[in-house]
């Protein structure tokens, strides 16, 4: 479980994150949305410790990431925006070299990546190096590496961004596997079809503060609105219209 309490992070006069609060449970996938700017990515970066909040709290499984972020980052699997492979490395090799900065027995390792590869459908890119991998390759490769440890909490920025539909597909399909595992997963998509077809709760943040956090059918309900898309457009220009 992952938990934000009151986050906030400046740069500068800009106020990027402005007391954002929000819980993402086990079992579950939430949905983590706003508009460009709207400090999703930089409330992201401070769950999975690369940033550090200027106030507020992140708890992973209870543990506070501001005291012990060594033993949030084990209990994380990040697919960040920039998936950073190192080209000149298989995708097995990439995957490997993540599990032995994490510790990992190499039996285990084995019996783990062999598991990753066949439920991402890797088996025919494993041994090819990354350098040339299409957009798809590259995402199936980074959430390996990121998984590698068996983490119970899963943050996914953007995953399918760039992909191709069958690709989409199964990454779903993936995704809907690591929720029925129980494991938490918190993922950021602007793709509303997206969005409504996977998320049990949806957190919508604008200027840096969460305007709305529901299941689907509630966000419906409480603008009024059928269509999921139109709920999020009208939240935002609610939000958009109180801070002018």
């Amino acid at each position: 479980m992952i938990e934000v309490k009151d986050l906030h992070k400046a740069f500068g006069s800009v106020k990027a994150v402005d007391g954002v609060t929000f819980a993402a449970r086990d079992g579950q996938i939430t949905g983590l949305l706003g508009p460009n700017g709207a400090g999703k990515t930089t409330t992201l970066r401070m769950l999975y410790t690369l940033m550090k909040p200027d106030r507020g709290q992140v708890l992973v499984d209870g543990i506070d990431a501001a005291v012990d972020p060594l033993s949030v980052r084990r209990r994380l699997g990040v697919l960040p925006d920039a998936r950073g492979l190192y080209k000149r490395l298989t995708a097995r090799e990439n995957i490997d070299y993540f599990a032995r900065l994490q510790g990992l027995p190499e039996d285990e390792l084995r019996t783990r990546r062999e598991a990753l590869v066949s439920a991402l459908d890797m088996a025919d890119i494993a041994d090819r190096r990354t350098e040339g991998f299409s957009q798809g390759q590259r995402v199936k490769t980074a959430i390996a590496r990121a998984l590698i440890h068996d983490p119970r909490n899963v943050i996914l920025d953007e995953p399918t961004n760039g992909l191709d539909v069958m690709a989409t597909r199964a990454l779903r399909d993936f995704m809907r596997n690591l929720k029925a595992e129980g494991r938490c997963v918190l993922f950021s998509s602007h793709i509303m079809q997206e969005v409504g077809a996977l998320c049990d709760r949806i957190v919508v943040i604008a200027r840096g503060r969460v305007v709305a956090d529901a299941t689907p059918d509630e966000l419906r309900e409480q603008t009024g609105e059928s269509n999921l898309e139109e709920a999020f457009v009208k939240l935002i220009g609610s939000e958009e219209g109180l801070a002018a």
